[in-house]
């Protein structure tokens, strides 16, 4: 199944070029929803059009990249710490991308994740912990079935003391695969500034804790057979 699939999406496993990428536009082309309909906090922050607020005091952000983002925004509001998650994209070079658009490979995103988080490191080692665990980091560009660059698996950091934990992990969980004899982490690691445009695009609100609202709704993420506590 999965040689099939890789055939039949060939061509949205190589990223784009920004040159190539699609032109986008200005400003967000639909509404975006602020309630998260789990947590019940603010979703957008300061990056709202309007009525803009920072997020509070003592928390953190990083943004978590593994394949369809239903599966890893549930993964991340479900650990303890998280005070808010978001779908979206990162990663990319389209400005205010769409769905659709992200879908076609053109834009350069990934299906990513924005994590509101409090606890330090803590909390953040209990966010990669599930990340590396509940996906395959071994396969770029795809996540089972699904292939484009759009399902890479990817962690951007918006601080140098994150980006220090993150690397440290991927070698931890690196060991653990080699352990087991599984194959070498394909994972994109990068500060959030450098990837693509540098800029995180909240999604439409109908992926927004989509699991949550469609309980046997899709999702391509479990454990994949390897733990390693960080």
């Amino acid at each position: 199944m999965w040689q099939m699939m890789d055939l039949l999406y060939a061509h949205k496993k190589d990223m784009v070029a920004p040159e190539d990428a699609l032109p986008g536009r200005a400003a967000t082309p639909y509404p975006l929803a602020r309630e998260h309909a789990v947590l019940g906090t603010d979703m957008l922050g300061p990056d709202a059009p309007q009525e803009a607020r920072p997020w509070p005091a003592g928390t953190e952000e990083i943004i978590l990249a593994g394949g369809c983002f239903w599966g890893i925004e549930r993964i991340a509001w479900e650990t303890e710490g998280v005070h808010t998650t978001s779908a979206g994209y990162a990663g990319g070079y389209t400005p205010h991308p769409t769905y659709e658009e992200v879908f076609s490979a053109r834009t350069g995103h990934a299906e990513a994740v924005r994590v509101i988080y409090r606890g330090g490191e803590a909390t953040l080692r209990a966010l990669l912990t599930q990340f590396w665990q509940q996906h395959d980091p071994t396969t770029a560009n795809r996540q089972g079935n699904d292939v484009g660059t759009e399902y890479r698996s990817a962690v951007y950091w918006t601080s140098p003391s994150q980006g220090e934990i993150v690397r440290s992990s991927a070698r931890s969980y690196q060991q653990a695969l080699d352990d087991a004899g599984r194959g070498t982490i394909t994972t994109e690691l990068t500060p959030l500034a450098e990837a693509g445009d540098g800029v995180y695009y909240t999604a439409e609100p109908a992926h927004q804790q989509y699991l949550a609202k469609n309980p046997g709704g899709y999702c391509n993420h479990g454990f994949n057979g390897v733990a390693c506590s960080l």
